[in-house]
């Protein structure tokens, strides 16, 4: 199975991640935010995970890791 891990720390929810995600199971959270005051990326269903890495191919700041 597939894992999706993010280094919310560094995310600014710029929401490019959630834009190419094919099975739509990645959302900028509505309640937690980081540090910096940006809301985070998060994973909606990690069971849905096909691991294409697309999110963390178009990641600009490089804080998602996908592993299989």
């Amino acid at each position: 199975m597939a894992k999706v891990t993010f280094d919310e720390e560094y995310c600014k929810g710029c929401g490019l991640c959630v834009s190419v995600c094919p099975k739509k199971i990645l959302e900028i959270s509505k309640t937690k935010s980081n540090d910096k005051g940006y809301f985070v990326a998060q994973m909606t269903d990690q069971s849905q995970c096909i691991a294409c890495a697309f999110c963390a191919t178009m990641c600009p700041d490089c804080v998602i890791k996908v592993e299989k």
